[in-house]
């Protein structure tokens, strides 16, 4: 007489999966939240240079024009969740050499360039298999829910670490807050190794085929999608012009603001709080509205909140303006993101996003080093604020009459099937 019990199928859903996850990126984004309000400090400290905070961020995004194409496609080949697993230990290790060489005396700009660059090669492999693998963990009804709900968690990190960086560095020199930052991979590895549901693709079987291949398939599959190719489009003008904005906050924040290092930390703070609040009203919003009301309404709406706050002397008005303007920011981001997983296959998912960022921040150095070039030669720091706000306005309000205009008709049933190889067609009018 044999007893029942009840086992899961390989690779089945399990709802508390998700919130696993979850919790383990909220952790790992808490962490990341102490570099990213350090590393333009200790850069500025040591510099006093807006081109070496420009260098800096062209650094971090350089990678994506050199390897972008091929980690996508190879994430696509590979098993997810350890390639994540690998990565974030990789992470913590590269992370952990800027206190270290600080303590030493060591620390360049050079050096700080170099980890910024290593990291950014890294962080594509995760955020690649990241992407692909949230699909895996939700119902497609729900992914702009979950995707509000992990960039929520990422920008609640953003809050409270910047905030708790600003009386952290009254207690210890800022490069060793980085040391929280490699902790917090340390807990996500953990969090990945307890999930049970398949994050690759469940019993599918794929023709090995060559990498370049798998390249140009992503590639002519958003260069294809009138809406992919759009959205790729607008995104590498917007992101040309617009990345001054946030690598110059420490100068701006410091010369036109005086701002105290404590004051420039809730700056980066407030700008999470935006986001907080926008990302988990980022499904209801897109219930209510349609793709293209929401996102480029709040593009063109950023660019506004962009010019207002080049204009403002006063810090307090300056901490809420920057508030809302990096929720508007990252609602865009949201949508683009859950409509991207709702029209990709499965097996293209990792080659789709990596390629979207290729083309979306192919500009982002150039745009970062003129910008802080315009700085330099015009020591008008509101004049190139404003500027770029006006041409944040004007970019999505000119992409409105593509298909980004309509991008609903793009979205057909049944878009996760194996079969769904080429680009989309609209299905109806009106």
């Amino acid at each position: 007489m044999s007893s029942r019990k009840e086992v899961m199928a390989p690779g089945a859903r399990r709802p508390a999966d998700f919130w696993i996850f979850f919790v383990g990126q909220t952790a790992s984004n808490l962490g990341t939240s102490f570099t990213r309000f350090a590393l333009p400090l200790i850069v500025y400290k040591l510099t006093g240079s807006s081109l070496n905070l420009a260098i800096t961020t062209a650094a971090t995004m350089l990678p994506y024009l050199f390897f972008g194409l091929f980690i996508g496609a190879w994430v696509d080949r590979v098993d997810r969740k350890r390639l994540m697993m690998l990565t974030d230990l990789a992470r913590a290790v590269v992370v952990t050499t800027i206190p270290v060489m600080a303590a030493f005396g060591r620390l360049t700009p050079l050096w700080i360039y170099g980890v910024a660059f290593v990291q950014a090669t890294l962080g594509i492999f995760f955020d690649s298999a990241e992407f692909a693998v949230i699909p895996s963990l939700v119902r497609t009804d729900d992914l702009v829910a979950a995707n509000g709900r992990v960039q929520a968690s990422y920008s609640a990190a953003q809050v409270i670490g910047p905030l708790l960086g600003g009386v952290l560095v009254l207690l210890m020199p800022v490069p060793a807050l980085m040391y929280f930052d490699a902790g917090s991979f340390l807990v996500s590895v953990a969090s990945l190794a307890l999930i049970r549901t398949r994050l690759s693709q469940a019993g599918e079987k794929r023709e090995r085929t060559h990498i370049v291949r798998d390249v140009v398939e992503g590639l002519r599959y958003v260069l294809g999608h009138p809406v992919l190719r759009d959205i790729s489009a607008m995104m590498a003008l917007v992101n040309f012009v617009a990345t001054t904005v946030d690598t110059q906050l420490v100068l701006f924040a410091t010369v036109r603001l005086r701002a105290s290092y404590a004051q420039v930390a809730w700056l980066y703070a407030a700008g999470s709080v935006g986001v907080v609040i926008l990302g988990l009203l980022a499904g209801v919003l897109r219930k209510r509205w349609s793709f293209s009301q929401v996102a480029l309404s709040a593009l063109m709406l950023h660019g506004l909140l962009i010019i207002a706050f080049a204009f403002t002397q006063t810090y307090w008005i300056g901490l809420a303006l920057w508030g809302l303007n990096g929720g508007l920011g990252i609602l865009f981001n949201i949508n683009t993101g859950s409509l991207r997983q709702a029209i990709v296959p499965n097996h293209l998912l990792g080659r789709v996003i990596s390629v979207a960022g290729v083309l979306a921040w192919s500009a982002i150095p150039l745009g970062a080093l003129l910008g802080g070039y315009a700085i330099e030669r015009t020591g008008n720091v509101v004049l190139v604020y404003a500027v770029i706000g006006a041409l944040t306005i004007l970019i999505p309000l000119a992409f409105s009459f593509t298909a980004l205009g309509h991008a609903e008709r793009y979205i057909t049933k049944g878009t996760d099937s194996a079969d769904a190889t080429g680009p989309l067609r609209p299905t109806s009018i009106g």
